[in-house]
């Protein structure tokens, strides 16, 4: 099995949903906290292209909710999305998890037992 990676924020509910999870199961991971590492340009284009930036790219969080109206009345670009996720991590749905060349995005049990099977 390939090194599982676990991006995200400890005090998230959703990570740590995710962090419960893999314990309970018994998956080993690595846990990078976007607060302490946050992901460089590389790393977010990576999640762009293999998850396509819409998901990476929460706008149901408090990190949204407090940007300016400037950012909520325009339509979003990719290029955009991500300077945005690079200037704040926070804004990045969590968790992220990488697995070999894959990743998943949120907490997601279902995904989550597809990526054991494998």
């Amino acid at each position: 099995m390939s090194e599982i990676k676990i991006y995200g924020i400890p005090n998230c509910n959703s990570v740590k949903k995710a962090l419960d999870w893999c314990d309970k199961h018994k998956v080993k991971y690595t846990f990078h906290n976007l607060k302490k590492e946050p992901a460089d340009t590389e790393k977010i284009k990576t999640w762009c292209k293999l998850a396509g930036w819409e998901l990476l790219f929460n706008k149901k969080g408090t990190t949204w909710r407090s940007l300016s109206e400037k950012y909520k009345n325009i339509i979003l670009t990719e290029k955009m999305a991500a300077d945005l996720m690079l200037e704040n991590n926070s804004i990045i749905k969590r968790p992220v998890i990488e697995y070999g060349k894959k990743i998943i995005v949120g907490y997601d049990e279902e995904q989550y037992l597809l990526l054991l099977k494998k």
